[in-house]
């Protein structure tokens, strides 16, 4: 029976620091149960060190840590079985608090709980973040000892008295606020301590387990331990086999497909790193989630938001680390600094890349069929880092639209000789799409030219930086230009058409492109060769690049709001295109006369621009800047005159019509009415 009873106050230099608490960490006041857990694990470990040096002579026993629900009192208890406290432990681990400049130290963090649970030994306090009061029953595994308790309503004063405990141990009871009542909550627990204590290397009971039994659930004698004492990363790997890598990602994971492969991190100098890392597969957009590595400090749940401990490509991964040289309550600066944690950055990346480079070099044949699953980390961290691109442009891939893989120095190797234009540069032809660009990739493989295949969510981004890699080399989308332009070589051929024919085939055509919001087609037409596309449209590799990017990077979203820029081009060489140009004699009769009138009036244009050359403004009288701009207006309305004949010629052309739909067809850009009446005139000209 208790025989003596102290009363006080909580040393701290603010008047209560329980609202503070509070007020603070609110948002994150589920790491009690954490903290509470952590400390009965403490306890515990402290014990058994005590018992293998010989200072605990007594039975260990049963160390299993219980928590406990009583809805009824309205309590959640944490019970341990390790160190227990005497009266003066008490009163310097829970009642000193060396908190001096506790209200500055509080504003500094106040958005950072885990900045502040734990520090200065605030670990046990984060309990009155859920509770109206906390009681303690100890009683300490010295021997004689006597059980105490202490309690605590949330403002500085405590009591504390002598009471009965069968044996060591510690009692954390938690009388749960009206305002948190969730925590009284069976699945609430189990939630909690399956996220923050699911790996502790203590036993941890909640409850006992169930069975069905008679159509309905039936506790057993059996505890329910939720967790798992001996994690996988905490044993040598040289033990270990695939299927326990795969097994424990399942549980990690349990929606997930099967990694592709996984690295065990374990390391003890010149910092303690365990861990196993996993890469996903990953199927689309979608699946990119990140935060998926969750962080330990010895075997205590801390955090998922890693992007100060590992590298930013690496958050990506799955899987657990697990350091003590990461302590268990800091705040972001403090990961962002600290030496420890960039030396622990640089280890993983290297293991990483040490281990790709490895799959390459043993296995390439498996490292080739995972490509396409790898090739988003493997880009990311090139693109991110330039020592992990010096490790990785080794083992890094080029894949072709045929699906064959090559480094970047056998793929240099193969198209260096047919793929080099007349001013020395090696021309990488790629496509982003095999299926809606293949006639493209169809007309340079025809040339004898490799095409390869980047249709990965970073191989925008990825084909800058490998022009700023490579020596004398460019990426031209295979779409991007005709053939002969894309991969320009000395004997170009010359046009067939004079400049007056191919302006006016250009015109027949430009008057009958469709126009299209934020769309701008460019005419031109040039010899091709008889056995080339009749039309072809292309883009401007630059222009889309940047259009590409501006959806990724919202500071270049200035070129989203530019209109598509298309290249039409006419083969002079086709014998439909020479069918349109043979047409042209038809209207020849018309266009004659306007010609004629404009050719004087260029001629007249240009002697009045001549004689007013070299003049100043005050000695170019009205009446001669009158004559020319007249001139120049008289210019354009038969210019216009000669556009409308053409545009009439062009309209009344099914031939032009279908040429032009095919082209926009080809690039998926024929929809809606222009499809349909595309389909009506096809039918037709069947007939």
């Amino acid at each position: 029976m208790p025989n003596k009873m102290q009363k006080g106050t909580i040393g701290i230099t603010t008047e209560n620091i329980f609202p503070v608490i509070k007020k603070f960490l609110y948002s994150d006041h589920e790491i009690f149960l954490r903290e509470l857990v952590s400390n009965a694990v403490d306890a515990t470990q402290k014990l058994k060190t005590l018992a293998s040096k010989g200072d605990f002579k007594g039975e260990l026993g049963d160390l299993t840590i219980r928590v406990s629900v009583d809805k009824d009192k309205g309590t959640l208890t944490i019970s341990d079985r390790g160190l227990g406290m005497t009266a003066e432990e008490i009163d310097k681990y829970i009642n000193q608090i060396a908190f001096s400049g506790a209200n500055d130290f509080l504003e500094k963090y106040k958005n950072d709980a885990n900045a502040i649970i734990g520090h200065f030994g605030l670990g046990f306090y984060s309990s009155f973040m859920v509770s109206k009061k906390v009681e303690i029953v100890t009683k300490s595994y010295r021997d004689d000892a006597q059980a105490v308790k202490w309690s605590c309503d949330g403002s500085p004063a405590f009591e504390i008295e002598d009471t009965e405990r069968a044996g060591r141990g510690t009692d954390v009871i938690l009388y749960i606020d009206d305002d948190c009542k969730a925590f009284l909550e069976k699945e609430k627990i189990t939630e909690l301590l399956r996220k923050y204590c699911r790996f502790l290397p203590i036993p941890v009971a909640f409850g006992k387990k169930t069975e069905w039994k008679d159509g309905k659930n039936v506790e057993t004698d059996e505890d329910n331990i939720i967790n798992d004492t001996e994690p996988l990363w905490t044993k040598t790997p040289s033990t270990l086999k695939d299927d326990d890598y795969k097994k424990f990602y399942r549980d990690l994971y349990p929606m997930s497909d099967e990694p592709l492969f996984w690295i065990h991190l374990n390391v003890d100098y010149p910092f303690h790193l365990t861990g196993i890392l996993y890469f996903p597969k990953i199927k689309s957009n979608i699946d990119i989630r990140r935060n998926r590595i969750q962080l330990y400090c010895n075997q205590v749940y801390v955090t998922d938001q890693v992007e100060n401990i590992v590298p930013d490509f690496l958050t990506l991964l799955h899987g657990v680390i697990d350091s003590p040289d990461i302590p268990l309550n800091v705040s972001r600066s403090y990961l962002q600094s600290d030496a420890n944690v960039k030396k622990i950055s640089t280890y993983i990346t290297k293991k990483v890349a040490d281990r790709l480079s490895s799959i390459f070099k043993n296995d390439r044949k498996a490292f080739e069929e995972k490509w396409d699953d790898l090739k988003l980390f493997i880009h990311y961290g090139m693109l991110s880092q330039d020592d992990f691109y010096d490790k990785a442009k080794n083992f890094a891939l080029l894949k072709d639209v045929e699906g064959k893989c090559y480094t970047y120095d056998e793929y240099k190797e193969l198209i260096k000789t047919a793929q080099t234009d007349k001013d020395g540069n090696l021309i990488y032809l790629y496509a982003n799409d095999k299926e809606a660009q293949y006639s493209y990739i169809d007309a340079a493989q025809s040339k004898g030219y490799s095409v390869l295949l980047m249709d990965g969510q970073l191989d925008t981004a990825l084909v800058g930086m490998l022009e700023q890699k490579f020596e004398k080399a460019r990426f031209s989308r295979v779409d991007g230009d005709t053939i002969d332009r894309l991969i320009a070589k000395e004997n170009d051929r010359k046009s067939s058409l004079s400049d007056d024919e191919a302006a006016k085939l250009s015109e027949v055509f430009r008057s009958q492109m469709p126009t299209k919001d934020k769309a701008e087609f460019h005419v031109s037409a040039e010899s091709m060769g008889e056995d080339s596309t009749p039309v072809i449209i292309t883009q401007s590799e630059y222009m889309r690049r940047m259009k590409d990017m501006s959806r990724l990077q919202p500071g270049m979203s200035f070129y989203g709001e530019m209109p598509d820029m298309y290249n039409v081009v006419l083969n002079a060489d086709h014998r439909l295109i020479k069918e349109v140009l043979e047409g042209m004699k038809g209207i020849e009769g018309d266009l004659q006369p306007v010609e004629a009138e404009l050719k004087g009036l260029e001629a007249r244009r240009k002697v009045l621009e001549e004689a007013q050359h070299g003049k100043k403004p005050e000695e170019i009288t009205d009446e001669q800047r009158g004559e020319l701009d007249k001139c120049r207006t008289d210019i354009e309305n038969e210019q216009k005159k000669k556009n409308d004949l053409l545009s009439a010629y062009g309209k009344d052309n099914p031939v032009v019509h279908q040429l032009i739909d095919l082209a926009l067809l080809q690039n998926g850009l024929l929809k809606g009415e222009a499809l349909t009446k595309f389909l009506k005139r096809s039918v037709d000209l069947i007939k």
